[in-house]
């Protein structure tokens, strides 16, 4: 009888503890920017906002008659573009690059220092919607204004700076997340340098563009 009396007392004071033992269960969210590899607008811009870059470009630079039918026809010319980049999103960024302009004609020539800012929108389905790990091919298509500070060969031009535009379109290749394979095309426009020997001539050229990109 007292072995089933004190087992009785020992089993209501440690019921009794355990009830004077309070606790509460808390849900903790985690902000989806703070997940790595997150399905928001910025998982792979946070992770890698700036990158810098070189391209080769080959520039098919047009023939032009005008109306006193004098005539020049374009030849083809190779040129170098540095890059420099920030990504605002995934699918958005803000481009700068810089050229050596080598517009060629058989009659005469054109070189300058052009400068482009460019804003490029990359389709980067895999960060926005988590359709694929990893995206590889990232597409993109852009335009560009800058400005051109030119001298000429075999011709005197009047205008020693030039407004420039740009049209893009390509494909970056993406060989992990730090180097990026760059290829595409670009319509470059000059403004009408006013050469002296042909009038009306605005510089336009179909340019072939690879390089590569690295990011950090």
């Amino acid at each position: 009888m007292k072995t089933k009396l004190l087992i009785g007392t020992l089993c209501l004071i440690a019921t009794s503890a355990n009830a004077a033992i309070p606790y509460r269960v808390r849900q903790v969210v985690t902000p989806p920017a703070e997940i790595p590899g997150g399905n928001d607008s910025e998982a792979f811009a946070r992770e890698h906002r700036f990158y810098v870059g070189g391209m080769y470009d080959f520039s098919m630079w047009q023939s032009y008659t005008d109306n006193n039918d004098v005539h020049v026809g374009g030849k083809n010319t190779s040129s170098f573009d540095i890059v420099a980049g920030y990504r605002v999103y995934d699918i958005l960024r803000i481009e700068a690059n810089y050229t050596r302009t080598n517009a060629k004609w058989k009659e005469m020539s054109l070189h300058g220092d052009t400068l482009f800012l460019n804003a490029i929108v990359d389709a980067r389905i895999d960060s926005m919607y988590r359709l694929f790990r990893s995206q590889h091919i990232v597409p993109y298509v852009g335009a560009g204004i800058g400005l051109s500070g030119n001298k000429a060969t075999n011709a005197k031009i009047d205008s020693k700076f030039d407004g420039v535009l740009g049209v893009m379109a390509g494909l970056g290749i993406e060989l992990g997340e730090y180097f990026t394979i760059d290829a595409g095309y670009r319509y470059m426009y000059m403004f009408n340098p006013k050469f002296d020997v042909i009038a009306d001539l605005a510089p336009t050229a179909h340019q072939f563009r690879v390089g590569a990109r690295i990011n950090f």
